[in-house]
């Protein structure tokens, strides 16, 4: 009884569901495509070892590396692989392997994909598996913190992650986007994805991961919503991930995130997945027209009058913004909640996330060439 009311409650809210799992019985596959990261390789199989219930089989895919990628892989007890003329970067490495692993999985197997400089904390598999093991999520993604480094940025990326952590949280597990850092996949799911590829139903080749992409694991998660599966990424699955360690590097990074998640939704257009996705681009560009005016109002107002007048108002609406700053970013201590209430110290790396969502929509309008 309580498994048919199950069934009707799914079906009431238009989602698919797969055939529950016994998770016993189910084999976890991990797929770790990695380039030149002979410097965090070791660390992210050995937050494998320590897992809970740890992967059946960890496979790290050597992709075009021009160091000891592989062999300290090797050494650290991964089965390697090595991709053959791979043009299409973490993507179509991992379709070299899934196009060969995938027929071999049963319908209780998962695989991990998980990013080389990842680390995953060693309650991640268990509970991931648990969910998925329901029938109710077609996969289960992680929640994640920033790795030590990178100075001021990246003390600004953990803060930032920090933040996107508790908003997760608070929406019981409801995120946007399967982050590639760490999702593990009903292996059902990645079937049916090639299959509605093959089809037509989905946009690219009939392969797990759309190579035209610069944004992959945006776009695998847009397939699976718009087969009608659910994702989830709960609390108890959380894992660590390198921060960028300059601002060139993070420029680059989250111009490629930008304007590939723009680019995606435009692949899929209107449709009652994207909805929401487009809503939050919307609210991005009238964020950028927000700081504009705010901007420029203050140096008007500093070049006509050469200062800025202070108003109860004003300092009260400032009040509630240094309060919600410091208060988002409790999980990283006292001493960064005091750093977050500053609100000019977060203010320019802000303004730098403007600066570069400016960039992605006015790359993508221009059809400027694309760049990893």
């Amino acid at each position: 009884m309580a498994q048919l009311l199950e069934r009707r409650r799914h079906a009431m809210d238009g989602k698919q569901s797969l055939p529950a799992m016994k998770p016993a019985s189910a084999r976890v596959i991990t797929l770790i495509p990695a380039r030149d990261e002979t410097g965090q390789i070791a660390d992210t199989l050995a937050s494998l070892r320590v897992q809970e219930r740890r992967p059946d089989r960890i496979i790290v895919i050597a992709d075009n590396c021009t160091d000891e990628t592989a062999a300290f892989a090797h050494l650290c007890g991964a089965d390697i692989v090595e991709t053959r003329d791979n043009a299409h970067r973490k993507a179509g490495a991992l379709n070299q392997v899934l196009d060969r692993v995938l027929p071999d999985c049963g319908p209780d197997d998962a695989i991990l994909v998980m990013d080389a400089d990842s680390t995953l904390h060693p309650g991640f598999i268990v509970h991931a598996l648990a969910y998925l093991a329901t029938g109710r999520y077609a996969a289960v993604g992680g929640t994640f913190e920033g790795k030590p480094g990178g100075g001021l940025v990246g003390m600004f990326q953990r803060n930032e992650y920090a933040r996107y952590a508790r908003d997760v949280r608070r929406l019981n597990g409801k995120a946007l986007v399967l982050s590639g850092t760490a999702t593990l996949f009903r292996a059902e799911t990645l079937r049916e994805i090639v299959h509605a590829r093959s089809e037509g139903r989905l946009p690219g080749a009939p392969h797990v991961y759309d190579v035209r992409v610069l944004t992959e694991d945006n776009e695998l998660t847009l397939a699976i919503l718009h087969l009608r599966m659910r994702i989830l990424c709960p609390i108890e699955c959380t894992l660590a991930t390198e921060v960028m360690p300059t601002w060139g590097d993070l420029f680059r990074q989250r111009l490629r995130w930008k304007r590939g998640a723009l680019e995606n939704l435009i692949d899929y257009g209107w449709t009652p997945v994207t909805r929401r996705y487009w809503g939050r681009q919307l609210l991005a560009l009238t964020g950028l027209a927000v700081i504009g005016i705010y901007l420029a109002s203050i140096a008007t107002t500093l070049t006509t009058t050469g200062s800025i007048p202070l108003s109860p108002f004003w300092i009260g609406v400032t009040g509630v913004f240094a309060i919600e700053r410091a208060v988002t970013v409790r999980a990283r201590g006292f001493a960064q909640m005091c750093i977050a209430a500053l609100l000019l110290v977060e203010m320019a790396f802000d303004v730098f996330l403007q600066a570069v969502q400016l960039r992605a929509f006015c790359e993508a309008a221009l059809h400027t060439e694309r760049k990893w």
